[in-house]
């Protein structure tokens, strides 16, 4: 396959990036540091973002509160008129204009370093997939955003996320950027493709190389109608360049092959048989976890958060690893895919 250059390697994309602070700075220095203007609106929304009851809290959630403001206050406070119609009139929209990036100054805040360290100094891969799902999310929200106050806002569901492989370790001791844009555009459904970069001595030096991409990986939204839960349109994408229109194909190629992965299991949804390795059976190195999702667990759609259940999946499969090495410490690698069957929607 053709090496593709980082999406997020351009020197303006890097100085547009979203920071993140650790969960203890204080509101007055976020005002000074995020919101130069001193906006009484904007800091409203940071007060919102940081201490909003019920809802998935953390310090890269706050962030992209305080990044879109009027996006966000449109889900938690949706327009109450019963008379508003699905999104009909649909608009295509570049990649450029919903790409988000975010800076983890874990160089400089020794807080936010002790928050995302594991036992190696690396950063816990269980907390950057709650993060980058929260930012692929984002991105994906923009893109479906319009300006008409007549239409719904489509309700966008975390329908997977797939071929995440981790090409380097992330060690907390440098800056990290975690990025996502659109990639792939269907009728109901969309695709983010992400990229973590590791950060080293410069910025400056930082954007010049596409070695530094320590992590890829896509989500795939599937959209449907806040109020009926029926699937939805979704904005179009226009490719600008050489690179996003490769994409789009490649996109199409995934799609298919996706649909065709679904058709094969509706197909053999028997028990899957079981095979050896090493004389072990696969029901010795199955593990599997029931919890309680709280309130504070769901979205601002009311849902559970997808990337708190991406973060369990991917603890209970680093649990899994553990167990059938023999009680010895697994290094991460990649994930194939990671499906969220949360399809079912109930109206009253």
């Amino acid at each position: 396959m053709q090496q593709l250059r980082s999406f997020s390697s351009s020197p303006s994309f890097l100085s547009s990036s979203i920071s993140v602070f650790s969960k203890y700075v204080s509101s007055s220095s976020l005002d000074r540091t995020l919101s130069p203007g001193g906006s009484a609106e904007y800091s409203d929304m940071q007060v919102m973002g940081s201490f909003l009851p019920g809802k998935h809290h953390s310090v890269t959630g706050t962030a992209l509160w305080n990044s879109q403001p009027s996006i966000f206050r449109k889900l938690i406070d949706p327009p109450k008129d019963e008379n508003l119609i699905t999104q009909t009139r649909l608009i295509n929209k570049s990649a450029a204009q919903s790409r988000i990036s975010i800076l983890y100054n874990f160089f400089s805040d020794y807080l936010l370093r002790e928050q995302y360290r594991d036992a190696r100094g690396e950063v816990k891969i269980g907390n950057l997939l709650e993060d980058l799902d929260m930012l692929a999310a984002t991105v994906a929200i923009k893109h479906c955003s319009v300006e008409d106050s007549g239409t719904r806002s489509p309700f966008l569901v975390t329908a997977s996320m797939e071929n995440m492989e981790l090409k380097k370790p992330i060690t907390v001791a440098s800056d990290m950027k975690i990025a996502g844009s659109i990639s792939w555009v269907g009728r109901s459904s969309l695709e983010v493709q992400v990229e973590v970069t590791q950060l080293e001595e410069s910025a400056e030096q930082s954007c010049q190389s596409s070695d530094l991409v320590a992590l890829t990986g896509r989500f795939i939204f599937a959209a449907r109608d806040s109020k009926t839960g029926n699937v939805a349109p979704v904005n179009g994408l226009t490719a600008v360049t050489e690179r996003e229109k490769l994409l789009v194909e490649e996109g199409n190629a995934r799609d298919k092959a996706r649909k065709e992965k679904r058709e094969a299991q509706r197909r053999n949804s028997g028990k899957a048989e079981l095979y050896r390795h090493q004389g072990m059976f696969a029901d010795n190195m199955y593990l599997e976890n029931s919890f309680v999702c709280q309130p504070q667990h769901r979205n601002f759609y009311g849902r559970v958060f997808g990337g708190f259940l991406m973060h369990r999946a991917f603890e209970l499969a680093f649990a899994t690893a553990y167990n059938f090495a023999g009680r010895c410490l697994a290094s991460y690698k990649s994930t194939m895919s990671i499906s969220l069957n949360l399809w079912k929607w109930k109206t009253s």
